[in-house]
């Protein structure tokens, strides 16, 4: 079978990796790919929303399956297109996929279901927003409806914070994403991420990962995509997992289901575990980042003909096997990140940091020069986990990698699984 992955991060470069060892797969495509993804696949030069040329491809190359890694081409309907084309490909269609696509259609689904989730309030007028955050005790969480390149939620400490980041949003900061607001009480507790490939109506748990959103040491700073991830997650007990598939994923799936939108795709929800049990932050139609690339070398089982019967609604005859091993992964960013960074900058060691024992390197933001040096091209720009029997052994391996990485450019978090090792 010929397969296409779809995307240029270090998701889809771990999705790639994955799918090459697949001995279903006879010839794997990515568009646009990257500089590590062009190690496993033959990469193409297409924007991942120019719906018409990717489809025109699939036909002139017969393409089996196309596997969909970001969420703005599932948001704006490519699966839609895809099929309507007679192409088979992974995520949940246009409908579906609002369920990341507009926070407040998620919100008023939770709402509707009775699926445990922080209070919130939606807006699209700055002074009834006001109002509502008079009436709130900070923290206080501001959201843009739609995707945002993950700057759509603030963190306010006050009510003047979050009426100035409202306003921000509601006044084009954000283009169409900050049209509407949800505005939310603040739930503490630890977060975690769970995910489920679902058919319309059953659900294949995998295993859950924890991430690191915030930018420097000691999860301080502003959210970025994630800095680093590990799997699996000490937090992520069975009995939590039965918790949150039974009270949030499949009352999701179901809800969509009995609308007449059947959810087909990979559910990852963002979970807050507070004093009173599991509640949801937010639903992505899309496999995390950087979960993804703890979770695919723990992955023991052929991932493709998982994904294929999620597609084709058969997901209750597929199970998937998991390496006991632990995996973690360190983010090497571009200096400033999240804010302003250059783009260019040459990176040398990477093959001596994959020497070491039980590392692999997923490239995320990275492009080859003619001369054959790899150079950054993004703001997250590397992926180096590490495997171990232990989460604190992987955490060693990656380091141990990261060290050999010669980037004077860039810089990682240098706590990256300090919960797990602490538990």
């Amino acid at each position: 079978m010929k397969v296409l992955v779809l995307g240029a991060g270090g998701r889809e470069h771990a999705l790639a990796w994955s799918l090459a060892a697949s001995p279903l797969v006879d010839k794997l495509y990515a568009a646009p790919g990257n500089a590590g993804i062009a190690e496993e696949a033959t990469c193409l030069p297409f924007d991942v929303m120019d719906f018409a040329r990717i489809t025109q491809f699939c036909k002139d190359e017969r393409i089996g399956f196309v596997m969909v890694g970001p969420e703005a081409p599932l948001c704006a309907g490519i699966v839609d297109h895809l099929e309507a084309n007679g192409i088979a490909a992974f995520g949940p269609n246009k409908s579906a996929a609002r369920l990341e696509g507009s926070k407040a259609f998620m919100k008023e689904l939770c709402a509707r279901h009775n699926i445990p989730t922080a209070a919130f309030g939606r807006f699209t007028d700055l002074d009834a927003a006001s109002r509502f955050i008079d009436a709130q005790n900070p923290p206080i969480v501001v959201k843009a409806d739609g995707l945002a390149a993950g700057k759509g939620v603030i963190i306010a400490e006050t009510r003047e914070a979050a009426k100035a980041a409202a306003s921000g949003m509601l006044s084009g900061g954000l283009g169409a994403a900050g049209r509407e607001v949800v505005i939310e009480e603040f739930m503490a507790g630890e977060e975690l991420s769970y995910f489920a490939l679902a058919d319309g109506t059953t659900l294949l748990e995998l295993d859950a990962a924890q991430d690191h959103k915030r930018v420097f040491d000691g999860d301080q700073g502003p959210n970025t995509g994630g800095m680093g991830a590990y799997s699996p997650a000490p937090l992520g007990t069975q009995t939590l997992k039965d918790q949150i598939r039974a009270r949030i994923a499949q009352p999701l799936v179901d809800g969509l289901a009995e609308a007449g939108v059947p959810y087909k795709g990979v559910l990852f929800a963002g979970i807050m575990v507070t004093r009173d049990g599991p509640k949801l932050l937010e639903i992505n139609c899309r496999f995390g980042d950087p979960e993804t690339q703890v979770l695919m070398p723990r992955l023991m089982s052929d991932p493709l003909p998982a994904l294929i019967a999620a597609r084709d609604g058969a997901l209750k005859h597929v199970s998937l096997r998991w390496h006991d091993e632990a995996a973690l992964c360190v983010v090497l960013a571009s200096n400033g990140y999240p804010g302003a960074y250059q783009k260019g900058t040459v990176i040398r060691g990477l093959d001596a940091a994959a020497q070491i024992p039980n590392v692999t390197i997923f490239h995320a933001g990275t492009k080859r020069r003619d001369d054959g040096a790899l150079l950054s091209d993004g703001g997250r720009v590397l992926n180096v986990v590490g495997k171990g029997a232990t989460v604190k052994a992987a955490q060693d391996a990656a380091y141990a990698a990261v060290a050999r990485i010669d980037w004077p450019e860039g810089f990682c978090r240098r706590d990256i699984g300090w919960r797990a090792v602490k538990r």
